[in-house]
């Protein structure tokens, strides 16, 4: 087995309103336990599962003699190369996050992990959950990176605060109508 084993339980855990101290940025890579699980099991996935088969029919499509008319080969290959890429950029990525619990300190407040919902004058509203850049691709719908404009002018705010957002299409005003927390991260607390 590889030595690269990460398991949630053994990764250093960060409480989220100490972390935002003042002088501390936002430039460490941040994560929630839910978002690390997903990248976790997806680099075993590819590791321990899709990298074997697709090994095996490389291996039978170079067994057939000319490979360079061969398109099980070339194309396995190239899906092999793409698989190894992932594989590279998880075990580079993976070390490196640092996941944030929920703390009873968050309550009432917008912090890292929060779902928020916002309304404008105009009666538009929106809903998303505050998450790290890692987590907001793919099959992720309703997340905003933290880095992003909406995200950086909502942090530490509370319910009921007006909250100005520069963006491309010009400042915009927003009321934080709800904030709150998932499930998961309150039963934590309760243990």
């Amino acid at each position: 087995m590889i030595n690269l084993l990460f398991r949630l339980e053994q990764c250093y855990i960060y409480n989220l309103p100490q972390y935002f101290k003042k002088g501390s940025g936002l430039k460490t890579k941040l994560i929630t336990p839910e978002g690390y699980k997903k990248l976790y099991d997806e680099h075993e996935e590819i590791w321990l599962i899709q990298r074997p088969e697709i090994t095996k029919i490389v291996t039978w499509a170079a067994s057939l003699g000319d490979r360079s008319e061969n398109a099980d080969y070339q194309y396995n290959k190239r899906k092999l190369r793409e698989i190894d890429r992932r594989v590279r950029f998880l075990r580079k990525l993976l070390p490196e996050l640092k996941i944030i619990n929920y703390s009873k300190e968050q309550e009432g407040r917008v912090f890292f992990g929060a779902w928020v919902e916002i309304e404008n004058d105009a009666g538009e509203v929106k809903k998303f959950r505050i998450v790290g850049p890692e987590e907001i691709y793919g099959d992720a719908t309703g997340y905003i990176s933290i880095d992003s404009p909406m995200a950086r002018a909502l942090l530490k705010k509370e319910m009921g605060d007006i909250v100005t957002v520069k963006t491309p299409n010009g400042i915009k005003q927003w009321n934080i109508t709800s904030i709150r927390y998932t499930r998961q991260w309150l039963d934590k607390q309760h243990e």
